[in-house]
């Protein structure tokens, strides 16, 4: 594969792109064929939750489904931070049984997502997308087990280039999320970041594809 979109809600359906879409249990679109899906913290249904989490289960089984996501904890989010662990963590356990990695939201709650991971003993790949933090927290993500994705805050903010330039090579993966450039774009970036040719970055992420996603293959 040429490039590999970690998590994306726009399914552009490109030959050379494997595109891992971002799916919701209550609005599930068959038609795409590599997803990810997962019960977000900003959308919690406390009405819903039984419907939604069968659904995940349901999904995570399937070979067509690479991961669980996105799922996390976002202090932001109206649903009390209590009920949002509850949902991450019974969320994580399907991870688990069905050893899927996890696409993790996370906001202003990076220290309680560490201490879940160390607590319930995931062993599972977790993955914080949409990274745009500094240094020191990447350090301790990295530290911790986790992979970090970058795509919309590389390009929108230029002082991410000596965050993503701290990033071990083996620890990183591109999206694209909500934006409208191509994962094209971001590899570009990226190259010129890590001042490597485009195959040698792609030769990196598909490594690291392999590792998060054909993990339990090994």
């Amino acid at each position: 594969m040429k490039y590999f979109n970690l998590h994306t809600h726009q399914f552009t359906n490109q030959l050379d792109v494997l595109e891992l879409v971002n799916q919701y249990p209550q609005e599930f679109d068959v038609a795409i064929p590599f997803y990810s899906i997962g019960i977000h913290p900003l959308f919690i249904n406390e009405n819903r939750l039984e419907s939604d989490f069968k659904v995940v289960g349901e999904k995570l089984a399937l070979p067509e489904c690479l991961a669980l996501g996105e799922c996390g904890l976002d202090k932001r989010s109206e649903t009390p931070f209590e009920v949002q662990q509850l949902v991450f963590e019974k969320q994580l356990a399907l991870a688990e049984k069905h050893q899927k990695p996890v696409v993790i939201h996370c906001v202003a709650a990076f220290q309680e997502l560490i201490e879940i991971k160390k607590r319930l003993k995931i062993s599972v790949p977790m993955i914080v997308h949409g990274f745009s933090k500094k240094v020191e927290l990447a350090k301790q993500l990295i530290d911790n087990g986790f992979y970090v994705s970058f795509g919309k805050n590389l390009l929108r903010y230029p002082e991410l280039e000596s965050v993503f330039k701290s990033i071990p090579n083996d620890r990183f993966l591109l999206e694209t999320d909500m934006i409208e450039e191509g994962i094209q774009e971001v590899y570009a970036l990226a190259t010129k970041y890590k001042n490597l040719k485009l195959n040698e970055l792609q030769e990196i992420v598909n490594g690291n594809y392999k590792a998060v996603f054909e993990f339990n293959k090994q």
